[in-house]
């Protein structure tokens, strides 16, 4: 049975772009099937802002970039009223990490902390978040644990709620020094 090539080769065999704008450090990586994977630092503080990834269609066409932390792209802003919107008061989630931890943040969440139930499922190597009112549930996986193949430990877990934002942590010890490899071995800052 072959084995599979860990993430940090993977990374290594693929092609690297970097360059600095508006102060972010942006790395571009072209994979060798054909995936790309960009990300953008912050210089000051070299925090992850954003990651996002594209994949080639069957027909071998672009895809539309999926964003896995930071913002959702925005989409075309339209100034007629009679078409039909997405509600603005909707749940949004979005990832958005630190260099202590994964971070998650689930905006238009009106309900006291009690009500949330936060938890990792490990047959399914995912975080679930529910209410004990039957308004929200969320199952999601970190992306990066997988990739990496790193555990995913229920003590790391964390949340709060505040200004009608539930913000899920998971502690990210392990992965801050992949993080740290990822931004200063595999594409050195030659700004420093």
């Amino acid at each position: 049975m072959a084995s599979q090539k860990s993430w940090i080769d993977i990374l290594k065999s693929s092609k690297k772009t970097s360059f600095t704008h508006d102060g972010k450090r942006k790395i571009h990586f072209l994979f060798t099937d054909g995936k790309e994977l960009t990300e953008e630092y912050d210089l000051n503080t070299d925090e992850l802002i954003v990651r996002k990834w594209r994949h080639k269609s069957t027909l071998g066409a672009q895809g539309q970039w999926q964003v896995e932390v930071g913002e959702p792209l925005a989409g075309p802003v339209t100034s007629s009223e009679s078409e039909i919107r997405e509600n603005c008061f909707n749940p949004l989630f979005l990832r958005k990490d630190t260099k202590t931890s994964f971070q998650w943040r689930v905006r238009n969440l009106p309900y006291p902390k009690d009500v949330f139930s936060v938890f990792v499922e490990p047959s399914d190597r995912c975080i679930i978040i529910k209410t004990s009112n039957k308004k929200y549930y969320k199952k999601f996986s970190i992306t990066d644990l997988d990739r990496s193949q790193l555990p995913l430990d229920d003590s790391a877990l964390s949340f709060t709620h505040a200004n009608n934002t539930l913000i899920v942590s998971v502690s990210s010890t392990q992965m801050k020094h992949f993080f740290i490899y990822t931004i200063n071995v595999m594409v050195p800052n030659p700004f420093k």
